[in-house]
């Protein structure tokens, strides 16, 4: 089930929380939802869950619109809000079963489908505690298992991963990622290593408005620009001669040395060209060792960074 975001806008009082955002996430795929603090994530997660309405635009799950099909949408999502809130006096098996009569599910269907949850979100050995009892990670799992009970096609999950350890992170990441290949996933975080991991694409909102839209790759090659590389090459020659040969070769804009180190230079190729092959080429015309040729990722922290600033 496709979910279209259609001229998106929020207001609070005279604050615009979201800015006139549109955007689609098709079946079988898994979306990051990025940005920092106060950019208008959760608010777009609360007007696609219909948990509260839009200034103005629209958004439809299929031929569903928020406006004139509210209660069937809900029935179609599965939410896990930032602040996960939980009957803490009720014991975990009791919480599920509860959720499962609240979706209106058959109550011969709700047994099976908990159990699985329990299994799933590996809450087996604390079922029948009360959650008040649990750590932050566990109930971060109830959360997780209230929102799939009703085995919705969509799911918006705000900050899955927040209050687990890195061995819950890896297992609720396979979990989305599995949940991904037949369902409809939007899910926010701050772990941008868990967004790269476990998501197929990203888009990330500054200020109500979204500023980037790809994959991880598409983000960083693009904020990349020109391809930067770093070279080490051991030479008999003048290093300022190395220097000033690297510097002109037809696909080179900038070489300069790196860290004051005898034989390591920084290239910037000029755009849309690469300097590798040139590089190998020079260093066999001058008999030089080449003994590093290593390429300059951006990271998306980076990209992250330089579009939120």
């Amino acid at each position: 089930m496709a979910v279209t975001v259609e001229n998106l806008s929020k207001k609070y009082g005279s604050q615009i929380a979201v800015d006139n955002i549109s955007f689609t996430v098709n079946t079988g795929e898994v979306v990051g939802f990025l940005g920092p603090n106060g950019a208008g994530k959760s608010t777009t997660m609360k007007m696609i869950t219909c948990f509260i309405a839009p200034a103005s635009g629209d958004v439809r799950l299929d031929q569903f619109s928020i406006h004139e099909d509210a209660e069937e949408i809900k029935k179609r999502i599965g939410y896990l809000p930032e602040n996960n809130p939980l009957y803490t006096d009720m014991p975990v098996i009791e919480y599920l079963q509860f959720c499962g009569e609240v979706q209106g599910m058959a109550k011969g269907e709700i047994s099976a489908r908990m159990h699985e949850m329990i299994e799933k979100c590996g809450l087996d050995t604390e079922k029948h505690k009360k959650i008040n009892e649990l750590s932050k990670g566990y109930r971060q799992r109830v959360g997780l298992a209230q929102a799939m009970i009703h085995d919705p096609e969509v799911l918006i999950l705000d900050e899955p991963t927040s209050g687990l350890d890195p061995n819950q992170i890896v297992e609720i990441r396979n979990l989305i990622k599995e949940l991904g290949k037949e369902k409809t996933v939007i899910l926010s975080s701050h772990i941008l290593s868990e967004v790269e991991a476990t998501c197929d694409r990203i888009i990330i909102i500054n200020n109500g408005r979204i500023v980037a839209d790809g994959t991880s790759l598409s983000l960083r090659q693009q904020a990349q620009g020109q391809e930067l590389l770093n070279i080490e090459i051991e030479a008999e020659a003048d290093y300022d001669n190395v220097l000033e040969e690297l510097t002109g070769l037809a696909s080179v804009e900038t070489a300069r040395k790196r860290n004051g180190q005898e034989g390591k230079f920084r290239i910037q190729s000029k755009p849309d060209k690469s300097s590798r092959k040139a590089v190998f080429d020079l260093c066999v015309k001058n008999k030089w060792y080449l003994t590093e040729m290593t390429a300059i990722e951006t990271k998306l922290e980076d990209v992250f960074r330089e579009l939120t600033n």
